[in-house]
């Protein structure tokens, strides 16, 4: 598969907005927010990818960042989880205004866990339609800017990850309950001259099969941000996940939420001085 434009961008800036870590007087929290600006000559893009479990703690780190979510294009969900899409009500409240939210037609989808414990996204469609959100929902890739595109769905192809990361369950259109395979977990792909940065939620698909799916749409990928949720793999997967990206060319991990300190500890050990742990107030710049 080849990218759905051949475009790179300049410049590209990424704003921790929700982490487990902080430092200062930023607020931590459970789930993952990005804020990405994007920067192709004269002209700034800004795109929001998740939205954390909750809005208020992300309202005070964009103040304490000097940033806002008034100029944000479009808004990108990694998957259904609560701790990605709980802070949708807050953002939809604060702009006041319609706005594009891309992702995988199983959004909406229940998912929860055993004993009965609901983990999906906490409000209806409806609701969030009320407030402006317009659903683009697809399977496949979606280009956003210039330089910047999701993965859609991706496919499961590497051994190493056919297990699943999380076991959770989901209601077929039979009325069965079967074991959820979480299809919509996706990513986004930001094109930059010297190779691709990779924004990943919690990487359900496996962090190897992402970042296949990236080197399919768009050529090397020269870094990986985010959740790899590998935080009750075996030492063996972790060690076999580190080598697995190195193989693929990857340069630098910037990783935290669901990646577990074991495997933090590995991609340190490995990538030395190219690993950066996540931490709510960090920007990190690619051009």
């Amino acid at each position: 598969m080849s990218g759905l434009s051949g475009g790179t961008v300049d410049r590209l800036e990424v704003y921790v907005l929700a982490e487990e870590h902080a430092s200062g007087m930023f607020w931590a929290q459970h789930g993952i927010s990005f804020l990405l600006k994007v920067r192709s000559g004269e002209q700034v893009h800004e795109i929001l990818f998740d939205t954390g479990n909750s809005w208020e703690p992300i309202e005070h780190n964009l103040r304490l960042l000097g940033q806002d979510v008034s100029r944000v294009k479009a808004v990108v969900l990694s998957h259904r989880h609560y701790d990605h899409t709980g802070g949708l009500r807050g953002l939809l409240t604060d702009l006041n205004r319609e706005i594009t939210i891309i992702s995988h037609p199983d959004l909406f989808r229940p998912n929860f866990v055993l004993p009965l414990r609901e983990i999906g996204i906490p409000f209806t469609r409806e609701e969030l339609e009320g407030l402006g959100a317009r659903f683009l929902l697809t399977r496949d890739p979606i280009e956003i800017v210039s330089g910047v595109e999701t993965t859609g769905e991706i496919p499961r192809t590497s051994e190493l990850e056919r297990e699943m990361t999380i076991e959770t369950y989901t209601v077929d259109d039979d009325g069965r309950l079967v074991r959820d395979p979480i299809m919509d977990d996706v990513s986004l792909i930001v094109k930059l001259g010297g190779g691709s940065v990779v924004l990943t939620g919690c990487s359900h698909a496996g962090v190897v099969n992402i970042v296949k799916r990236a080197l399919e749409i768009a050529g090397p990928v020269r870094a990986v941000m985010g959740g790899f949720h590998l935080v009750s793999a075996s030492e063996e997967r972790i060690e076999a996940t580190v080598k697995a990206l190195r193989n693929l060319g990857v340069e630098q991990v910037i990783t935290g939420h669901c990646t577990g300190l074991p495997a933090e500890c590995a991609f340190r050990r490995a990538y030395g001085e190219g690993f950066s742990q996540l931490a709510v107030g960090r920007v990190f710049k690619f051009t």
